[in-house]
C-alpha cells in the first residue's frame, strides 16, 4: 500500500508519503513541508495550497490520502487556517480517485506509540525507529504527516477486517 500523510495548515502543510515492501516493512518516499506566504491574502494562500497539494498528490500517485481530523484547536485564527487546508487536502485527495481517510492526532498517538497524549517528541522518535531512520524526520509538520501515514499503515488491515466482518 502506498499512502500520503497530510499535516494540514495554511502556512505549513506536512506531507510523507511512505509504501509498505517486502514483509510489511515500510519506506519513506518523500517528506516535506508545503508553505505558503504569511503576509499574503487568505484567498490567494488558499489558492496556492490547493496547486501545490494537487501537483503532490499527481506526481506521488497515493492509494490513500491521510489528513488529520481537526478535533480541537484553542485559538479560533488557527483553527479556521487548519480547517480550511485541511478542507482543500480532502477535496483534491477525493477529486484525484484516492481512498482518503481521516484520524484524530490522539487516536494517530496511540496507534504509533501506544498512548493517546504522547508528546511530540515521543511521536517524532517512534516514526523514526519504524521507518529506520537515522534521525527523527524534521520538520514537525512531515513527522505528523508521517505518523498519520504510519497510524494508516498500521490500522488498515484491521479496520478491513472488521469492516469484513460487519458485513457478513
Amino acid at each position: 500500500m502506498f499512502v500520503l500523510g497530510i499535516d494540514p495548515g495554511l502556512s505549513r502543510c506536512g506531507y510523507a508519503a511512505i509504501a509498505t515492501g517486502e514483509g510489511h516493512r515500510l519506506s519513506m518516499v518523500a517528506l516535506g513541508v508545503l508553505t505558503t506566504p504569511v503576509g499574503s491574502a487568505v484567498p490567494s494562500r488558499l489558492a496556492e495550497l490547493r496547486t501545490d497539494l494537487a501537483t503532490l498528490i499527481a506526481e506521488l500517485r497515493p492509494e490513500v490520502v491521510v489528513v488529520e481530523h481537526v478535533f480541537f484547536q484553542s485559538n479560533r485564527r488557527t483553527a479556521m487556517s487548519v480547517a480550511q487546508a485541511s478542507g482543500l487536502a480532502l477535496a483534491e485527495a477525493a477529486a484525484a480517485g484516492c481512498e482518503v481517510v481521516q484520524y484524530t492526532s490522539n487516536e494517530v498517538k496511540l496507534a504509533i506509540c501506544g498512548y493517546g497524549a504522547a508528546t511530540k517528541a515521543q511521536v517524532s522518535k517512534l516514526v523514526q525507529v519504524r521507518l529506520g531512520l537515522a534521525a527523527p524526520p524534521k520538520p514537525a509538520d512531515a513527522a505528523d504527516a508521517a505518523a498519520l501515514a504510519i497510524c494508516h499503515l498500521t490500522s488498515a488491515p484491521l479496520r478491513a477486517r472488521v469492516a469484513a466482518a460487519v458485513r457478513r
